[in-house]
């Protein structure tokens, strides 16, 4: 593990500072779902209160991904149908995507970033169902999927020169590249993710999986292997842009829960086809203004 120093940190912390707050609407959208007794009601009050988001969700619901039979016309509908997880998983993604800078470079899209994060995401959930039910929520997978490279973003749009060094060096050289951060930078993304998501006021446990998910010395939990193992995956099919390269004699990170095949992993998951659809279905029908 990189050490950080006091200095870079200070540093880091005031880039941090620059971040926008993440929505309250949704880190009540998060709270209510987390309650058994929690009233569709009270979620399509909240979402509906953001005139934005609304209009977000009805487009994605609309496309010809969701093929619902007639054209869904509010977010209540949208709750009747989908289910209360689905639209909350849509809202935290909407209000990711609203703090994403516009930046892009030869090795760094953001449109490849977040359909990474997406599909990361969707395959952590998959995982915890699978392999970790009853130890931890499908959902909080779901968050710590998607947004466990964001310090990434915080580096694109306020660390700019410096992160794309790192992203030169990391293809040159062929390393990964929180690697090439911690040379350039001092400290990698997941560091600076950590960081913000603590501003952000995210629970400790899912603070701590966005900073270790790159450390081969933290101790293994539930969110962080389904959190690890789907990064994995996503880097191992190319899907989207993660910036960490696939290398063919990669093991599975957490063998004692998944054993230490992929190829097992992938059966007993199924096709991931779903997961990737929706994922794109999100980045072009949903990602824009």
């Amino acid at each position: 593990m990189t050490t950080i120093t006091p200095e870079v940190e200070r540093r880091l912390a005031a880039t941090v500072e620059k971040m926008p707050a993440f929505p309250k609407s949704v880190q009540r959208i998060i709270e209510l779902t987390r309650d058994i007794n929690c009233q569709p009601k009270d979620l399509v009050g909240v979402i509906e209160k953001d005139p934005v988001m609304t209009v977000k969700i009805l487009r994605v619901i609309n496309s010809a991904f969701y093929a619902m039979p007639s054209k869904i016309n509010s977010v209540g509908q949208s709750v009747i149908y989908l289910g209360l997880n689905t639209i909350k998983n849509l809202a935290l993604s909407f209000a990711a995507v609203g703090i994403l800078p516009h930046f892009d470079t030869e090795h760094f899209k953001v449109e490849g970033y977040l359909l990474h994060s997406l599909v990361t995401a969707g395959i952590a959930s998959r995982l915890a169902k699978n392999y970790a039910r009853g130890e931890i929520e499908a959902s909080d997978c779901y968050i710590a999927g998607l947004l466990h490279d964001f310090g990434k973003a915080v580096f694109a749009q306020f660390m700019t020169a410096e992160f794309v060094k790192a992203l030169e060096i990391a293809n040159e050289r062929g390393i990964s590249l929180h690697e090439a951060e911690a040379e350039i930078i001092g400290a990698d993304h997941a560091f600076v993710g950590a960081m913000l998501t603590t501003k952000w006021q995210f629970s400790r446990p899912m603070v701590e999986c966005i900073r270790d998910h790159h450390s081969l010395e933290a101790a293994p939990n539930p969110m962080r292997d389904c959190l690890i193992v789907a990064n994995q995956l996503s880097r191992k099919f190319a899907i989207g842009t993660s910036g960490h390269v696939w290398r063919s004699e990669e093991k599975v990170a957490a063998p004692h829960r998944f054993g230490a095949s992929f190829d097992d992993i992938c059966a007993r998951l199924g096709e991931l086809d779903a997961i990737v659809s929706e994922a794109q279905t999100f980045v072009q029908v949903g990602g824009g203004e």
